[in-house]
């Protein structure tokens, strides 16, 4: 079903129109035998970056779109309808590019980020660690000086695009000052002394490479350092909160994948002599699917309309993030109650749908987070 849009321009319809061709021409036809295969779409990420949409957010002046949230977010949630990996590759290039868009040094942002926001470049966000999950303050990689490097050890996990990304921006130790010991790099892939392990065996969004990332003695330039040391954890969790949101529009996109692909079946199949979705039981459902999609769009872009205006959103990040992740678990399981017997083979979507919608409850801050997030900022706002 094609989502009825209120986009605040001309140029953002263009801009979906020209979303929903790639999405339903380039990607929708191959993302079953993609994950299938376990295989990354380098290429249509190349194809993403060709026609303009791996920089949507930030400014023309380095070669991104110049698009509000708003807009980037309903981008996301096309792309994720069609094919989950690719729209949680692009949250994860996107806040990749963030520490340097926004904290760089102008120097740096203008030799940097043209190639990064090109299209040929792709990004991954090294922030986790084994021992460094939701507690993001207690990481222990560390990088000491050494001349105009920064000697770096320790491993980060769970890294999206490991082994493919061409730069991550890495949060590593320099001080043991807790939170105020952390700082951003910006190291491209082919330091010697960085490899990636072997991807992790995933229940879903196999196509997305998930890895550590194993740093020994890797020796990174201080010029490629973001802001000061120190400033690191600031910047991650900045990123996060935008980030949070991408999360939120892709797990919509699921939703909505899942709401379509369900109608579609019931209205086709025919039992005790007129359509499924003719029966009280399963007419219900599909409402309540529909509420549930239509109410975390709505949560998304009411944060993503706060961003855009300067005001404070992470409340409303973390709700956008918890509502929407939950309703896509919610509403992919569903379908596959729908399908009934046929939900639960390959030779429908809605199995990988299913799958796919587990991991959104938990990376950029498990929803359990998302909760003591929520209401810290409520008791914030009673003092």
């Amino acid at each position: 079903m094609l989502v009825d849009r209120m986009l605040p321009s001309a140029e953002a319809a263009d801009l979906l129109a020209l979303t929903r061709e790639i999405a339903a021409n380039e990607l929708a036809p191959v993302a079953s035998e993609f994950e299938a295969a376990a295989r990354f779409p380098r290429e249509q990420f190349r194809l993403l970056g060709k026609s303009g949409l791996l920089g949507l957010p930030y400014p023309e002046r380095w070669g991104g779109g110049a698009q509000p949230y708003e807009v980037y977010l309903q981008v996301l949630e096309e792309l994720a309808a069609a094919w989950m990996t690719i729209g949680v590759g692009l949250s994860v290039h996107t806040m990749a590019c963030y520490p340097l868009a926004t904290f760089g040094e102008p120097e740096q942002q203008d030799e940097w980020l043209p190639a990064l926001l090109a299209g040929d470049l792709l990004g991954g966000y090294a922030l986790s660690e084994p021992g460094a999950g939701s507690d993001a303050a207690a990481l222990a990689t560390r990088a000491v000086r050494d001349g105009d490097d920064y000697v770096v050890t320790g491993t980060k996990s769970w890294i999206t695009h490991a082994g493919h990304a061409d730069f991550y921006a890495m949060f590593v130790r320099t001080a043991d000052t807790g939170p105020d010991g952390i700082t951003c790099l910006l190291p491209e892939a082919a330091t010697p002394g960085m490899t990636a392990g072997p991807p992790e065996h995933k229940m879903g969004m196999t196509g997305s490479p998930t890895a550590q990332l194993l740093l020994d003695h890797a020796r990174i330039p201080v010029q490629r350092r973001i802001g000061a040391e120190g400033q690191g954890l600031r910047m991650a969790l900045d990123a996060l909160n935008s980030g949070r949101l991408g999360i939120a529009a892709c797990a919509v996109g699921l939703g909505q994948a899942a709401l379509d692909e369900a109608v579609r079946y019931a209205a086709q199949r025919v039992q005790f002599g007129r359509p499924v979705i003719e029966f009280q039981g399963l007419e219900f459902m599909l409402a309540d699917m529909a509420a549930a999609v239509e109410s975390a769009r709505a949560t998304y872009l009411d944060a993503a309309r706060r961003r855009d205006r300067g005001l404070p959103f992470r409340r409303q990040a973390s709700i956008a993030k918890l509502v929407a992740t939950d309703a896509a678990m919610k509403v992919t399981t569903d379908a596959v109650q729908v399908l009934g017997g046929a939900g639960y083979t390959r030779d429908f979507p809605v199995e990988r749908y299913m799958r796919e919608a587990k991991v959104p409850q938990i990376f950029e801050g498990t929803n359990q987070i998302q909760r003591m997030v929520i209401a810290r900022e409520l008791r914030k706002a009673i003092r």
